[in-house]
């Protein structure tokens, strides 16, 4: 046999014994210290795993779920709805209307990428955010960098832009359905605040700013009240702006503002501005002018005017006069005339009154007894007073008013007159009834930024202060301190509060709050009252105030020039007039001051202001339902008695009370017949005019007789008769000067007295 032949078994061997020897050495039993070894690897491994998970869960869990949060938690504002401004009548003044507001969530923008590798998504969405911005930038013509930066800021939520049109919101919702973009935009809805008369009550109004927050007048005072409380939505949305269900989730319903109606009449207040504007214009008054139309009896302002005025939706658009001057200006002056442009001048500029406030002296004098109305040769004026060697002359110096009664010196508009009254009155007496009259302090008028007077304090009245503020000057008091004193002379003494706003209404449950007036005190006796009314009928029947006469109706009144004080930093005239109507009932007092006049009419307040006063009030008087008294100016008012004889008394108290006619019952039988009446059937007669009525059996006529009214004034003629029962017809107005039954003629109730009036040219003050 070959040698090699036995190879091939020595090599099966070798490879058996090699098998068997790895079966031996996993058969073989594992030491207990290597086991041990692998356990504590496994076991090491395990710790580390749970101490990473630890590390994870407990001290950065709330990091990660903040980030988480952030880029998955939707957060929104839900914005109320600003209450309603209404006026008087239910006309809307200022509103709030539908619009959308445009935010972000900045971290989600990128998440619209759909590329697959890591590295393509983020330059992908770095892509799309300048998409985005640029998108932002070109609808709602926004600066690029600006909104590049937002897009890409670490914030959760950035706002892009307000109240937006829906247009707009549709080219955004276009643009984002183009590009597929799904995630990172919200338009969520939102208010804008809307004004539908534009300039009307401007500076009493005021404005919001882009947050529906008001910035100036009853917008700003009123803003706890209009503006309501936001809600809140919080929500969790996936990538494509899915919502995931979320036990955290929360939503705070909005509480809406609540509706305000104001005291102010829109259609009045139109007819105010019209005309305020008016003389501004062609008086040229240098700095605006101011109208306030107050209700004596309860406060109510029934309109209040500053001119120039400016456009409430475009708040920060310069008005008129403004803009002509506007590119010269400074940014720190520019803002400076904007503040001055929103200024209501009734509450926030204080002035020196002048001869309007020999009213507030006139009647303290008359409350004290220390002078009569018609007390003859009572002040003496040589056409100046020499107060401590310092001659202080009378507006009319060139020629003497000499010896008057208050009364005239009222008509005349005399200093020298008031200065003499002021002196018997004393700085200490004057002072005590200043304050009762709410001069010192601010009235409280429910808008934002009145201003307070400007007194000196009393220890530093002097005589020559003592004399100046006697007939108004060298002391300031503003626009709606001045109207609510004289509305307390005009409302039997009683002081009120001027109110602005009436009603508050909960828009949310529908409840109403009824704002009350508010009398503050008693000031004047009711017989002041009456004579301070009848004393200023004559200023205007017969006086300085003849210009702010209304054709139709009696009218109190009183001219106003302040003269420019040289220490003054902006020394100038203030022509004013302020307006009681009527005269005997008053219903409405019109105060209109006219500052810095440079026009050719001049700067007296008789000439420039009375005439405004006077068209303001001839259009506001109808209006309200006050019927004109002259019957020869308007024919209208004369109302012709029927004949109510064969009919029951009640019948005929019925129908004659529908006409305004007062009458006078002989007997207490409703039923009876009426026989006769006074007077006769057909007789022209003016509202208010009285008529008796007999029927069989009671048929006891009552003589009276006829007073003289010879120099009253149509006020004065009209009560004169009115208490002995007798009628008037008018012709003609001014004072009596003549009247068709003599005077101490006995005549029946009832009668019909016809009185002519002419005015009297007086020179303006």
């Amino acid at each position: 046999m070959n040698k090699d032949s036995n190879r091939p078994n020595r090599t099966s061997n070798k490879i058996v014994s090699k098998i068997n020897k790895k079966k031996e050495a996993l058969n073989k039993p594992v030491s207990s210290k290597r086991l041990c070894y692998i356990i504590i690897c496994v076991a090491i491994l395990l710790l580390i795993l749970i101490l990473r998970i630890g590390y994870f869960q407990f001290i950065k869990g709330s990091q990660l779920k903040e980030s988480a949060s952030r880029q998955q938690a939707t957060s929104r504002i839900i914005s109320p709805n600003r209450g309603t401004i209404y006026d008087s009548t239910g006309k809307v003044l200022a509103q709030s209307a539908s619009v959308d507001t445009i935010t972000i969530n900045p971290s989600r923008i990128k998440n619209n990428a759909k590329s697959e590798t890591k590295k393509e998504r983020e330059i992908e969405g770095k892509e799309i955010e300048e998409k985005v911005a640029k998108a932002f930038s070109d609808i709602f013509e926004l600066n690029y960098d600006t909104v590049l930066e937002q897009v890409r800021s670490d914030s959760s939520v950035e706002t892009i832009v307000r109240k937006v049109e829906q247009d707009k919101v549709d080219k955004l919702n276009n643009w984002m359905k183009d590009n597929k973009i799904t995630t990172g935009i919200n338009i969520d809805p939102d208010f804008k605040r809307y004004y539908p008369y534009n300039n009307l009550a401007s500076n009493l109004i005021g404005f919001c700013d882009n947050d529906n927050n008001g910035q100036e007048g009853l917008e700003r005072k009123w803003n706890n009240i209009l503006s309501g409380t936001p809600g809140k939505r919080t929500t969790i949305e996936n990538a494509a702006a899915g919502l995931i269900p979320d036990k955290d989730e929360t939503y705070i319903a909005a509480e809406n503002g609540s509706n305000i109606t104001l005291t102010i009449d829109a259609t009045i207040q139109s007819i105010v501005e019209k005309y305020l504007k008016q003389a501004c214009i062609e008086n040229n008054c240098k700095d605006g002018g101011s109208a306030i139309i107050m209700n004596p009896s309860t406060g109510d302002i029934i309109a209040m005017a500053t001119y120039p005025d400016y456009d409430l939706n475009n708040s920060r658009t310069p008005n008129e006069s403004l803009s002509a001057t506007w590119d010269t200006l400074s940014s720190d002056e520019q803002l400076n005339s904007l503040f001055k442009m929103w200024k209501n001048k009734c509450i926030a500029e204080a002035y020196e009154p002048g001869s309007t406030f020999k009213i507030i002296t006139a009647s303290i004098g008359l409350e004290e007894n220390v002078t009569e109305s018609d007390t003859k040769n009572e002040f003496l004026c040589v056409g100046h007073e020499i107060v401590n060697g310092l001659k202080i002359n009378c507006w009319k110096y060139e020629t003497t008013h000499g010896y008057q009664s208050l009364r005239q010196s009222l008509m005349n508009s005399c200093n020298p007159a008031l200065m003499q009254l002021g002196k018997k009155i004393g700085a200490s007496t004057l002072y005590k009834y200043y304050k009762a009259f709410g001069l010192f302090d601010k009235t409280g008028i429910a808008t934002s930024g009145e201003a307070n007077s400007l007194f000196w304090d009393l220890e530093n009245v002097g005589n020559i202060e003592l004399a100046t503020m006697s007939f108004g000057q060298r002391f300031k008091v503003t626009p709606i301190q001045l109207i609510t004193a004289i509305s307390c002379v005009a409302n039997d003494g009683i002081l009120n509060q001027p109110r602005l706003v009436k009603e508050i209404q909960n828009t949310d449950t529908g409840a109403i709050t009824t704002i009350e007036p508010t009398q503050v005190r008693k000031v004047l006796s009711s017989e002041t009252s009456n004579a301070m009314l009848n004393m200023l009928e004559s200023v205007v029947s017969d006086g300085t105030g003849y210009l702010g006469a209304v054709k139709g109706y009696s009218i109190a009144g009183k001219t106003g020039t302040s003269e420019p004080d040289s220490t003054s930093p902006n020394p100038m005239y203030v022509a004013s007039f302020v307006g009681i109507a009527p005269s005997e009932t008053p219903e409405l007092v019109c105060l209109v001051t006219l500052y810095n006049p440079k026009g050719p009419k001049g700067h007296q307040g008789g000439t420039i202001a009375a005439p405004v006063v006077s068209q303001i009030l001839s259009e506001v008087l109808p209006y309200i339902g006050i019927p004109s008294e002259d019957s020869s100016s308007d024919t209208s008012s004369n109302i012709t008695l029927p004949d109510v004889r064969n009919k029951t008394i009640a019948e005929a108290k019925k129908i004659l009370e529908a006409l305004r006619i007062t009458t006078i019952v002989s007997g207490n039988d409703t039923s009876a017949i009426v026989t006769d009446q006074v007077p006769k059937p057909g007789t022209s007669l003016i509202a208010g005019a009285t008529v008796n009525l007999y029927s069989a059996g009671n048929d006891t006529r009552t003589s009276v007789t006829v007073p003289n009214l010879k120099d009253m004034s149509l006020t004065q003629a009209k009560n004169a008769l009115k208490a002995k029962n007798l009628n008037i017809k008018i012709t003609g107005s001014g004072t009596v000067v003549s009247q068709d039954i003599m005077a101490d003629t006995t005549v029946e109730e009832g009668t019909v007295i016809h009185v002519t009036l002419q005015k009297r040219t007086t020179e303006a003050h």
